[in-house]
Parts: C-alpha cells; sequence; structure tokens
C-alpha cells in the first residue's frame, strides 16, 4: 500500500519537470538527461517523454542517442510536422546525418492516411462539439453529449436529432453510459476551466449525473472533488458508474450519494475506463503515463507493456474499449493525444496484461479531425470523429480563421 508521505504521480512529474527546468537554466546538460530519463521512466516511455529525450541528447551534443530516441518515437507510429516540414531547430546539428533523413522517411509514412471505417452518419448540428456517444439498445438510437450546448441528444441510425436532457448547472457534458436493463443514464457535466462559456465562480467543478433513460429526468447528482474534471465513465456490471477526473487524476466509483476513491494517486491524467472481462479490473487509459490495468479491491495498478521488441504508442488515449471474440482480446483505442490522430485497436496476450500488435482503423484522413469517443454495437464500433475541438481555443472560443462542421459518426466493422 503506498505510503500516507509518498508522492502521487502528479506530484512526481511536477518534482521532476520543476527540477529538468533548473538544470535547462543552468545548462547543465548532463543533469538535464538524467532527469529526463527519470520522466521517461515514470511515463512509461511515452512517446512524449522520447522526443523531450532526444532534444535533452541534442543539447547535451550526444547525435547517436538523440536520433536513436527519435527512431523509436517512428517505431511507435508518431510524426512531428515541424521535422518534417524543417522548421524545427532543435535538431538543426542532425539534419545533414543519413541516420536522421531515415527517421524523417519513417515520419512520412507514419503520415499516410488509413481508412477501414465508413460513415454511418453526420450531425446536422456544427455547433455541438459532440464529445462521447453510447447507444440505447430499446429505441435502437445513440445519446450524445454536447460541450458547447450543454446537452446530451439522442439520434437516430439515420442521423436525426432530439434534445434528451440539459446539463442541471449549465456546464458542458462530457461523458455519458446508458444502462437499458435499469433504465438509467448516467453523464458527467464538468465547467472546464477558463471556458469563457461557463461562470468563473463555477471553473474546475464536475458532476456525476444520473437520468431516466425512457424520460430525459434527472434522478441524482453527485457533487465532484474540488478541482476536478470528471469527464470519462463506464460502468460496472452492477450498474455503478466509475469516473476518471482528468486534471485531479482520481479514479472513482459513484455509490449512493458520494464517490468513492479507487486509486492510490498513480494516474495523472485519467481518461475513459473500460471494465476487464472479470469485473475485479478496469482498464484506465492515462493520458501521460499509458495503460493501467488498476485493481478495484487493492487499488493497486499493472501497466501495459509492448509484448517482444516492438513499442506501442499507450498514451495520449482519450476512449477506451475493450472488446473480446472467439480467442482474441482487444482494445480499442480513440488516439487524440497522438502525432497524428488516430484510432486503432490493440491486440492484448492471454493474460491481458501485454500488447501483442495493432491496427490502424483511421488516421490522417480529411474527415477525422480530433476523434473522442465510441461505443461497440454488435459488430462495429462507432466513434466520434470531427469533433470539433481542434477548432477551439482553450478558453473554448474559436480559433482565428476556424469554423465548426458537423460532427461524423464513423463505423468499423470489427468482425
Amino acid at each position: 500500500m503506498r505510503s500516507l508521505w509518498a508522492q502521487t504521480a502528479i506530484e512526481q512529474l511536477q518534482d521532476l519537470r520543476k527540477q529538468a527546468h533548473a538544470a535547462i537554466a543552468a545548462g547543465d546538460q548532463k543533469k538535464r538527461v538524467e532527469l529526463v530519463l527519470e520522466i521517461q521512466k515514470l511515463v512509461h516511455n511515452s512517446p512524449a517523454s522520447l522526443e523531450t529525450l532526444a532534444q535533452a541528447y541534442a543539447a547535451a551534443g550526444d547525435n547517436d542517442k538523440a536520433i536513436a530516441a527519435l527512431d523509436q518515437f517512428a517505431d511507435m507510429g508518431q510524426s512531428d510536422d515541424e521535422m518534417l516540414q524543417g522548421k524545427d531547430k532543435t535538431f538543426s546539428q542532425l539534419h545533414a546525418l543519413p541516420a536522421y533523413q531515415v527517421v524523417l522517411k519513417k515520419f512520412a509514412e507514419n503520415e499516410k492516411s488509413v481508412s477501414q471505417a465508413e460513415t454511418a452518419f453526420v450531425l446536422s448540428d456544427a455547433n455541438l462539439l459532440a464529445e462521447d456517444i453510447d447507444y440505447d439498445p430499446r429505441t435502437k438510437s445513440f445519446l450524445i453529449t454536447s460541450v458547447l450546448e450543454k446537452k446530451i441528444v439522442r439520434v437516430t441510425q439515420d442521423g436525426k436529432t432530439a434534445d434528451f436532457a440539459k446539463s442541471p448547472s449549465g456546464w458542458p457534458m462530457l461523458a455519458i453510459k446508458v444502462d437499458a436493463q435499469r433504465n438509467r443514464v448516467w453523464a458527467t457535466e464538468v465547467a472546464l476551466d477558463g471556458f469563457k462559456s461557463v461562470p468563473s465562480k463555477d471553473w474546475e467543478k464536475s458532476a456525476v449525473l444520473c437520468f431516466e433513460l425512457s424520460s430525459g429526468k434527472l434522478l441524482r447528482r453527485i457533487e465532484g472533488p474540488p478541482k476536478s474534471a470528471l469527464g470519462d465513465m463506464t460502468l460496472t456490471s452492477q450498474g455503478d458508474a466509475i469516473v476518471s477526473d482528468g486534471e485531479g487524476g482520481g479514479v472513482y466509483r459513484a455509490q449512493g450519494e458520494s464517490l468513492q476513491r479507487l486509486d492510490h494517486g498513480d494516474f495523472i491524467s485519467p481518461q475513459t475506463p473500460a471494465m476487464h472481462p472479470d469485473g475485479k479490473y478496469v482498464f484506465v487509459p492515462d493520458y501521460t503515463r499509458g495503460i493501467g490495468l488498476l485493481n478495484l479491491a487493492s487499488k493497486e495498478v499493472t501497466w501495459l507493456a509492448s509484448s517482444g521488441s516492438k513499442p506501442y504508442a499507450l498514451g495520449g488515449v482519450d476512449g477506451l474499449y475493450f472488446d473480446q471474440r472467439g480467442n482474441h482480446r482487444w482494445l480499442i483505442l480513440t488516439q487524440n493525444g497522438a502525432s497524428p490522430e488516430r484510432v486503432l485497436r490493440l491486440q492484448l496476450d492471454s493474460t491481458l496484461t501485454h500488447v501483442v500488435s495493432e491496427e490502424v482503423i483511421e488516421r490522417s484522413t480529411p474527415t477525422l479531425g480530433d476523434p473522442t469517443h465510441g461505443v461497440i454495437v454488435g459488430d462495429s464500433f462507432y466513434y466520434i470523429a470531427n469533433s470539433g475541438w481542434n477548432q477551439l481555443d482553450d478558453h473554448g472560443a474559436l480559433l482565428p480563421g476556424a469554423s465548426l462542421t458537423p460532427p461524423r459518426i464513423m463505423r468499423f466493422r470489427l468482425e
């Protein structure tokens, strides 16, 4: 069990970054490399940490190690537009080296378009900023949350839309899960920090909501912890909501009128959980640290690793979904924190602790935009593409010259 005095993962990362910035300011490149290596270990060899490590090695004059780190970054399916366009000055001393040109060729390959999905329907309202999606088997329709219009809409499979419920607090609505068996809909509302469309007095507040599925009536509202962003959710087989706080790092279970914390502080930015088939564990994607397997009883976390020599990019995952078909076990990911952004599925080994292969579902297409979340319905995975997040600034306002276009629901056939 974690000591009461032990640092949380958030505190560890903040401390290491502070020390690394101090080393840079002091011109101590050796110390900088040492600290970046510690960060890399903490975040389980994430793509972002590899690129940061390459920068540290380049600053220290170790070109070979800088290229090796960039090569591993590329082997994870990643790319860097600034480097491809020759605009990045960090690695200027590497440009003439053949090994660096090989890395750039890998980047270009990773940028190539992949599309295995088809458009299921396009939402008529471009201003929704669709965030999460789930399926109501009773009415054979989808429920989708809206960040900008602060509501949940019901959408038929031919794209016809009607309001289902509005945020009781007038905040952006993020996570949603349907419990048709119990006639319930669980959702979250989040007063996103700095959003101009949210009163500043409410910033950094969030809540878990429970509605009646048949009517949209609000049944329960559970206030989240201070300075939280309860943005993602799954349900246990008993119908309990498990929610992630992407800002504070906690994972919670909604029980009665309160939230019970399920972790020891191992997560930095947890996103959409996915239940393990035995119900005793939950897969938790951490935007920064990768994908953890959280033991609901002991609160201990086991981190997914690669099986074999090929590295996989497990960070930057927003939506995560478990799928088992015959002897094949998959995690399906919407990875909007990757470069390029993509939707993919990872095949797991029999222990469900190691990744053995990956398959890209969609990448670098004109209509992908920022993919957010999805839902498995029968033999298909439906997901939100072109959500609109990439058209907004940090305050929820449109970027100069930007405009919102209708979100697109894509369908990938799993069989």
